[in-house]
This record gives structure tokens, C-alpha cells and sequence, in this order.
């Protein structure tokens, strides 16, 4: 007989009185606690879980297969705002599979999710990055969001690509129902403006059609140490704050190679001069 955790003593209890009443309790097994977004428990009464259907919806069946093969020990929160890691976690597990040891192979999790033959390759773009994408592109269909990968990724299509044809699905209804309603643009400051500026002009000195997101990302760097952020993170969030809309986003120099580098300076003048925050 399986109970949650809160019900341990109920259980116990129960038991006392099988036996006394000559019986044989049920062997137990007792489960974790799933809680909300504010920590609460989970119940079926207050309504404040979510259906595999609704998971599904946003993420990949192999996503919310990790979510609960990790941590079975702990309590665990289960909201929408977990949907997004979750599917990162394990494409970034899949690729750390590659290169382990046998031995340390059985023990990530994609072993047993896979049954012991996991993919050689998942996704070759984060979740979030795809989220990010979306919203930047105004995006409403994968035939859209494709069109951004003809120079990144020349060679692929959703035949080659499933994985990714199916993320790009579950990031336009993400996107739809949970980041755009909670997009917050704001204005840079005046060392934000300046940096900004001054990186959309080192980008318009590289070739207008380079896809290397490392020879952007360099880039990127060397401005935020130029106008002497401290520390270097606060540059990034205000990359994303100003130019996304978010706190946090994908690795900058991944998501300007497939949104596009005209694009993408595009975007960095608009969000220097003001544009996005009074959109």
C-alpha cells in the first residue's frame, strides 16, 4: 500500500489496528511529497498540481521522465516553472553520456529512461535558447522558427532533427502561455547604453553572415571587461533584461548565430535607444 509522506503516521497507526482485529497489515511503501510553486503541498482537493497532459504539452515524455527518476529521496517541486529545466537537464545529460565510463554510464539517468540505449544525439540548442528565440522572432509556427536554422544549421530538418522539430513545438506553447504574459522589458543605464552601442558596432565589423556563436560570444566578453562591469555577470543580465525581456536567458553569443547577426544588432540598437522597454 502506497501513502504519501505526511501519512506515515496514519499508516502506522492503521497497522495497529489490522493487528489488533487479527489481520495482516499491507506491506507499505511511502512516497515523497510533491509541492507547488509556493512550497505547499500537492493535493488532489485544492487542485494545485499539474496533469501529465499539461506537462506534455510543454515538454517531451523523456523530459518528465528525468524529472521524476531524480532526487526520489526529496521532496520536489512540481510546477510549470520546472518544465524548462527539467528538459535541459536531460538534453545536457544525454550529451555528457557520450563520454562517461561504462560504469558511470549506468548511473545517469538516461540509462534507465532509454533502457540502456539512450540517443547519440539530442538537441543541438537548449530549451531555453529556443524560448528566447521565439520570442524575439515574434514566432507562431516551427516552419518560422526553422527558417532561423537554414545558415546555423544547414543541414537540418525536422527528418533529421526530430528532437529539436519537437522542442520547437513545446517552446511555442511555453512561450505562449507562460513567458510572453511575464515579459518585462527596461530601459539600459547609461554604462548599459554605452556598452550596448558599443557592442553593435564590433559586430558589424565581423561578417554579416558568421554562424560561430563562440567568435560572438568573444565578442560579448570583451565588451562587458572593456566597460568594466563588476562583476562580469551583471553585464549578461543586463543583456537579458533590456534586449529579451527576462533575467536570465541562453549563451548570448548561441542565440545571436541563429536568430541572425543583422538581427541581432537589430535588436542591441532598439533596446540601447529605448525602443523595446517603450514597446
Amino acid at each position: 500500500e502506497m501513502a504519501g509522506k505526511d501519512l506515515i503516521e496514519s499508516v502506522r497507526e492503521s497497522g495497529k489496528i489490522c493487528r489488533a482485529l487479527g489481520g495482516v497489515p499491507p506491506e507499505g511503501f511511502n512516497f515523497e511529497l510533491f509541492l507547488d510553486i509556493e512550497g505547499k503541498k500537492i493535493s488532489k482537493s485544492k487542485g494545485n498540481g499539474l496533469t501529465m497532459d499539461e506537462w506534455l504539452r510543454y515538454g517531451t515524455p523523456e523530459s518528465l521522465s528525468w524529472y521524476m527518476f531524480q532526487s526520489p529521496k526529496s521532496a520536489k517541486s512540481l510546477h510549470f516553472n520546472v518544465i524548462p529545466r527539467a528538459i535541459d537537464d536531460y538534453l545536457s545529460f544525454i550529451d555528457q553520456f557520450q563520454t562517461q565510463e561504462p560504469a558511470k554510464q549506468i548511473d545517469n539517468a538516461v540509462w534507465s529512461i532509454h533502457a540502456g540505449s539512450p540517443p547519440k544525439v539530442a538537441s543541438p540548442v537548449s530549451f531555453s535558447l529556443l524560448l528566447n528565440l521565439v520570442g524575439v522572432a515574434n514566432a507562431s509556427s516551427r516552419d518560422q522558427l526553422w527558417a532561423y536554422f537554414a545558415k546555423y544549421l544547414p543541414e537540418a530538418t525536422p527528418e533529421t532533427e526530430p528532437t529539436l522539430d519537437r522542442l520547437m513545438g513545446h517552446a511555442l506553447n511555453y512561450y505562449e502561455d507562460f513567458v510572453k504574459p511575464t515579459k518585462s522589458y527596461r530601459l539600459p543605464t547609461a554604462q548599459e547604453k554605452a556598452a550596448l552601442l558599443d557592442l553593435a558596432e564590433r559586430l558589424k565589423a565581423l561578417p554579416a553572415d558568421t554562424t560561430d556563436g563562440e567568435i560572438i560570444q568573444n565578442e560579448v566578453y570583451a565588451v562587458g571587461k572593456a566597460h568594466a562591469f563588476e562583476p562580469l555577470r551583471a553585464w549578461f543580465g543586463a543583456l537579458y533584461e533590456v534586449l529579451l525581456g527576462a533575467s536570465q536567458g541562453p549563451r548570448f553569443g548561441s542565440f545571436a548565430a541563429i536568430y541572425g547577426l543583422p538581427q541581432t544588432i537589430s535588436l542591441i540598437e532598439a533596446g540601447a535607444n529605448g525602443d523595446l522597454a517603450e514597446g
